[in-house]
């Protein structure tokens, strides 16, 4: 069944681009709410509620978090595929806005068994969302229309802007529930993600029809029917997120992710061999910077679990003796520098394709690589250098490590989503847009593995953590540099694609 038209239909425009881009900028930008709302308690609510506090819990809820983000990212592929040949993007992002908005709902319960469950939830919602409002995106342009990277620059903006506020608003919700204790504080922030993500399904069910039916599928039986056997699909699906997450471990999740990979990797090249030489060494391009991006997300990453525990544990985060720096808004400092610095990377990046000097998409990987592996730099500097008497180390470095982790992000992930939507055939676009997050999946779960080493049995220390970092910090410079070297293979690959 094809769900999808082949070219867009005629949109009129408002500030420059096509207007549907505006509606899914706040759709994302309310699911984004949603998502990072709960990012920063996560970790820290787990510990406080499942362990009573006890640093111990450390590695137990850093390895949870880096399968709940494995698995929300992994279960795009599954998204995808169900938009591309069953129901249409436009159904499986409204279907997904629900199950994730009753997940949300379902971490406030103080069990354990049921906490997990509205994480395999959120999962599942989160798969038949996330990868098919990109697409849309994608889809919005005409093919080779040029304004599509800044169209997608201006989504990951919306993504980062619900990135910014969430934080913000939750963190300041939780801290005005003073006299409860702090895991009831953490459980009104999942509260309120799930309100932001029934906002992001308001929004989508009223603009979608800005889109003039792309994305959609024509309402028949079959497509009812179809609908309800993805619905109670979604519904069973819940069960085995749930066992990967609560029974079979980080290192068995990496194997099936891995699996998952060779398989789609398998499925992509396959379909594009049919289309010839070119359409195949695209894909292949685009592979090889499936397995940068894994690099990349395995420290991007630790903004949820080992940095979290770093700025609890050992930041001194007094500003003055009155005021403190809060965790959660560590979490909003990524957005806010994204807010800033997507500007300035945009213009840079026009400048110097005028001037015939613009790096390529490769290149650009590189950067990012090498400017996350930065803040890692500057860590592993006040770790040795800055310690006060009570072994903490002043704010600065962490805030430092997070701006220069965003201008890694900016040189990679949006140029990422483009590239997606540039190289691989139109007819697996958003089965590709799946991969993407696959391979942003695969980076996650190792994520969580490292900052559970980081943790160990006792919780982290300044030695584990200067550890860790310090072995962030040598392997994203080694996959940077690699990257560099190889990028002008990888462009023939890509066959004038830019």
């Amino acid at each position: 069944m094809t769900t999808t038209l082949q070219a867009p239909p005629e949109f009129d425009n408002l500030w420059g681009h096509p207007k549907p881009l505006w509606m899914l900028f706040m759709a994302e930008f309310w699911e984004r709410f949603a998502f990072y709302g709960i990012r920063w308690a996560l970790t820290l609510y787990i510990v406080a509620q499942f362990f009573n506090g006890d640093t111990s819990g450390q590695s137990f809820a850093s390895n949870t978090y880096g399968s709940y983000l494995a698995l929300v990212y992994a279960s795009a592929i599954f998204g995808g595929y169900i938009a591309d040949k069953v129901i249409g993007s436009q159904h499986s992002i409204l279907v997904g806005a629900l199950i994730m908005g009753a997940g949300l709902f379902m971490i406030m319960m103080p069990d354990q068994t049921f906490f997990m469950v509205g994480l395999a939830t959120v999962i599942v919602g989160n798969g038949l969302f996330k990868p098919n409002i990109s697409n849309l995106v994608g889809k919005i342009y005409p093919e080779g229309d040029p304004r599509r990277d800044n169209g997608f620059s201006i989504f990951y903006m919306g993504i980062n802007a619900g990135a910014m506020v969430s934080p913000i608003i939750t963190q300041w919700l939780a801290s005005t529930l003073t006299d409860t204790p702090m895991m009831d504080n953490y459980k009104a922030v999942f509260g309120a993600a799930g309100v932001g993500m029934l906002i992001s399904y308001v929004w989508f069910y009223i603009g979608r029809k800005q889109l003039k039916g792309l994305g959609s599928v024509k309402k028949t039986p079959m497509r009812t029917r179809n609908l309800v056997y993805v619905v109670f699909g979604a519904i069973a699906s819940i069960v085995p997120f749930y066992i990967l997450m609560a029974f079979a471990g980080a290192k068995i999740l990496a194997w099936i992710l891995f699996a998952l990979f060779v398989a789609l990797a398998v499925m992509l090249l396959s379909h594009a061999k049919r289309d010839g030489k070119v359409a195949f060494e695209r894909v292949v391009a685009c592979l090889i910077m499936f397995a940068f991006n894994v690099i990349f997300f395995m420290f991007f990453e630790q903004a949820g679990s080992s940095l979290t525990f770093l700025a609890q544990n050992i930041v001194d985060r007094s500003i003055t003796e009155a005021i403190e720096f809060k965790i959660a808004w560590f979490q909003s400092v990524n957005s806010v520098s994204i807010l800033i610095f997507a500007p300035i990377v945009t213009i840079l990046w026009i400048f110097m394709a005028k001037k015939k000097l613009e790096p390529s998409i490769p290149r650009k990987f590189s950067l990012g690589l090498l400017g996350t592996g930065l803040g890692f730099l500057v860590l592993m500097y006040a770790l040795e250098n800055l310690l006060d008497e009570n072994n903490m180390i002043p704010i600065w470095p962490l805030a430092a490590c997070y701006v220069l982790h965003t201008i890694g992000e900016l040189c990679l992930s949006p140029i990422g989503l483009s590239m997606v939507s540039k190289l691989v055939p139109a007819s697996l676009a958003g089965f590709a847009f799946g991969g993407w997050f696959l391979s942003t999946a695969i980076g996650n779960n190792f994520s969580g593995m490292l900052a559970g080493s980081m943790s160990g049995e006792t919780g982290m220390t300044v030695a584990s953590a200067l550890s860790g970092f310090s072995f962030s910090f040598w392997l994203l410079t080694a996959g940077g540099v690699l990257l560099f070297i190889i990028g002008p293979m990888i462009n023939k690959l890509m066959h004038g694609v830019k």
